[in-house]
């Protein structure tokens, strides 16, 4: 039980230190080919991401824009391209219809949470929950939070697993972490 204790705290650091290795204090990553300035909104910092304009798309389709360029702040875990491209053929396309709406915007509000929670936060709080931390999303789904090794990973209401690829994009009115495949509430 010590080994496993030693083996999570480790690894709850290393994703702490990997996420702000090589930033300076202003400074954020690249994303989807694009700077991404602090100094900017979510909604304006995902508009200048080649990898995630579906994202963009469907929050446009949702009318959730000004929600999210609001003061927050939020943590918005965002899928890219690749990830919506994960769904069943066909799946966005049926979502942005204006007859989909409420059920999109439970999806993506479901990626979303009430406060800003870089990755020092997120491993606090896994750390403190002993392995496996509980987070309340904007929509009302429950989203659970582990490590695997150096990698934050994201379990949702069904059981599937998505990975933090870029974490700490600081906004102005909150923090993206970018993820590798589309979270799906219940």
């Amino acid at each position: 039980m010590k080994k496993l204790s030693l083996m999570l705290l480790l690894a709850v650091a290393a994703f702490a230190n990997q996420s702000a290795n090589g930033q300076m204090k202003d400074s954020n990553p690249m994303v989807g080919g694009a700077a991404m300035m602090r100094s900017m909104d979510i909604v304006d910092n995902a508009m200048n991401s080649a990898d995630h304009t579906t994202l963009v798309t469907a929050v446009k389709a949702a009318e959730l824009v000004e929600t999210l360029k609001s003061k927050g702040p939020f943590t918005v875990f965002a899928p890219t391209n690749a990830a919506f491209d994960k769904l069943p053929a066909g799946t966005v396309e049926t979502l942005v219809k204006p007859e989909n709406k409420a059920m999109l915007t439970k999806i993506l509000t479901y990626h979303v949470l009430a406060g800003k929670f870089d990755s020092k936060a997120i491993a606090k709080r896994i750390k403190a929950d002993g392995g496996t931390a509980q987070f309340k999303t904007v929509s009302g789904g429950t989203l659970w939070a582990s490590m695997s090794e150096n990698n934050l990973i994201l379990k949702d209401e069904k059981g599937s697993t998505s990975t933090v690829s870029i974490a700490n994009v600081y906004q102005s009115n909150g923090v993206i972490h970018v993820v590798d495949t589309v979270l799906m509430p219940n």
